[in-house]
């Protein structure tokens, strides 16, 4: 039995939706075309490094449209200060597999906030002896920026709300919606 693709009622917890999934997958196909264009002359692998959890479904449905040859990596970052705030020293909980001295890498991550880990990232490749180190983010909160990071392959433009879905969680929930959703503040 073939499971429904409708979507799925909002809960409770849902304010509304603010990016469908139709509007999503055609920014990502553009996201795509552009990374496709920009990379078609290199000569190994583009290296796409995806943050954990955040980014694993954007950056499952942009590999799958690449035509450039690519290979897939992971790392895990936490930034939680002393009292647990999401406010903290940024650190890698888990490493690529891949070495990636010598090859461009594209960091893809689910959302910009502060931009304290991206930067973090940006900087740690770099002094790898990589060949270029770009980012494509999903979602961007312009409002909430610390520190400035240029973003190449940026997906949309969010005001300063709790969203989830499309790889966003709220306490490991909602992150399989294939839309993004403005929560309800929590009390």
């Amino acid at each position: 039995m073939t499971p429904s693709l409708s979507i799925p009622p909002l809960t409770k917890d849902l304010a509304r939706v603010l990016i469908d999934a139709d509007t999503i997958s055609r920014r990502v196909d553009e996201l795509a075309q552009k990374i496709n264009h920009d990379y078609k002359d290199i000569t190994e692998p583009l290296m796409l490094v995806g943050v954990l959890k955040g980014s694993f479904i954007f950056l499952a449905d942009l590999c799958r449209r690449l035509t450039v040859p690519h290979v897939v990596d992971f790392i895990a970052i936490s930034s939680y200060g002393q009292k647990g705030d999401k406010r903290g020293e940024v650190r890698m909980l888990m490493d690529t597999r891949e070495n990636l001295s010598d090859h461009h890498v594209l960091i893809v991550e689910d959302i910009l906030d502060s931009g304290n880990t991206l930067s973090y990232l940006i900087k740690t490749f770099k002094a790898r002896n990589t060949k270029s180190v770009s980012t494509a983010v999903f979602l961007d909160k312009p409002a909430r920026h610390e520190v400035p990071v240029e973003i190449e392959y940026m997906g949309f433009e969010i005001p300063d709300v709790w969203v989830v879905g499309y790889g966003l969680d709220y306490k490991e929930q909602y992150r399989t919606l294939p839309y993004i959703a403005e929560m309800y503040p929590k009390k």
